[in-house]
């Protein structure tokens, strides 16, 4: 079974499929109806927006659909996060995680090994499919950055480089939330939790304990053993790119596949993979497969794999054209304004806070073109 088809017509059925009423009341369980689109999403083949434009078409109630829209607007605040802070995502942003025993990884994570049942099947499902429940990642950093006390950025490079979705900003927000370092408290779950959301009914477990024993709890003997993060992706071989310096030029990168973008246009249109930023941001290669098998959804593109300097002597920069995205800002020529929700913009202290405002302006429209 493909869990995460590449052709257009199957990710467009996949939109037409979702069903906001059964997500928001099951979406927390391991088989509960969740979309699957976020890998999608975090490639830039759809938008949080074009998701929300079906949504609106369903004949259903704000109070119906409000769960699935919010979780959107989680995209879209984790994504104005990033834009205002930039490299600041790889630091602990609001206060420094504590207490830290180690800046590894639990070797028990990385090998499947933790004795939980459930955890060590979803990690052996990640690295089969690139994929990962969003409840169970945050039973894995708990367990990574609570339990066995490391902290958070070499277990959220890990998880990032072999999730499809994986999306910097979403990834390391979410590893500081449940650390404690992007929020007002920890995230723990015990056993009873994960049996309860993942349909197990294991016992005996170091995380077979009541809530209030979490506090005072000494690491795990499993968990003892860590490992240093360290993966090379491995891109392509450059093919000849046959350009012209003068014609108007699209950019794709990683976080932008887009086959919607100024569609049936006579222009030229590059996939750019710069070495530099997969060094410092490895994905495995199921990840590099599944964005390079989505720019088949556009016809024409080309791969380059390089820096934006190199390409710009083959390129004038008057003629080329990005999207907005942090991931470029080094890019020169006319930058886009991606599609958003909500006209909801720059740094909020918190998701509610952004929320707010966002809710206020989308609820209004939904509303009023019922």
């Amino acid at each position: 079974m493909n869990h995460f088809p590449t052709d257009l017509p199957s990710i467009e059925s996949r939109i037409q499929a979702i069903d906001p009423v059964r997500y928001a009341s099951s979406r927390n369980y391991k088989e509960g109806a969740v979309t699957r689109l976020s890998p999608y999403i975090s490639r830039g083949v759809i938008s949080t927006k074009q998701v929300f434009e079906y949504i609106k078409t369903l004949d259903l109630k704000w109070y119906q659909t409000e769960k699935l829209i919010q979780e959107l607007a989680w995209r879209d605040y984790w994504q104005q996060v990033w834009i205002a802070k930039g490299e600041g995502i790889n630091q602990d942003l609001k206060q420094e995680q504590a207490p830290i025993s180690n800046h590894q990884i639990p070797s028990a994570i990385l090998n499947a090994e933790t004795g939980i049942n459930a955890v060590d099947l979803a990690i052996k499902e990640l690295y089969k499919t690139g994929y990962m429940h969003n409840h169970m990642r945050m039973y894995v950093a708990s367990i990574c950055c609570n339990i066995a006390k490391s902290h958070w950025l070499q277990p959220a490079q890990w998880m990032y480089s072999h999730l499809l979705d994986g999306d910097l900003a979403s990834n390391q927000l979410s590893w500081q939330w449940v650390a404690g370092a992007f929020s007002s408290k920890k995230y723990v779950a015990n056993q009873w939790n994960i049996n309860t959301y993942f349909d197990d009914n294991q016992k005996g477990t170091f995380l077979d304990v009541e809530y209030e024993e979490f506090e005072n709890m000494q690491i795990p003997s499993q968990l003892l053993d860590t490992s240093p993060f360290h993966l090379e992706t491995i891109l392509p071989s450059l093919d000849d790119l046959k350009v012209a310096m003068n014609k108007t030029t699209l950019i794709y990168n990683y976080y932008n596949i887009d086959p919607y973008w100024h569609q049936d246009e006579d222009v030229q249109r590059i996939f750019l993979l710069e070495p530099s930023f997969f060094k410092k941001n490895p994905v495995s290669q199921k990840c590099l497969d599944f964005a390079l098998d989505l720019t088949r959804n556009i016809q024409g593109i080309q791969l380059f794999v390089g820096e934006f300097s190199e390409l710009m002597e083959l390129i004038n920069s008057e003629q080329i054209i990005y999207k907005e995205h942090p991931t470029n800002r080094h890019f020169l020529g006319k930058e886009e304004s991606r599609e958003w929700m909500s006209s909801a913009k720059g740094y909020f202290p918190s998701f509610f806070a952004f929320w707010k405002k966002c809710k206020k302006e989308i609820k209004y429209e939904s509303d009023k073109e019922k």
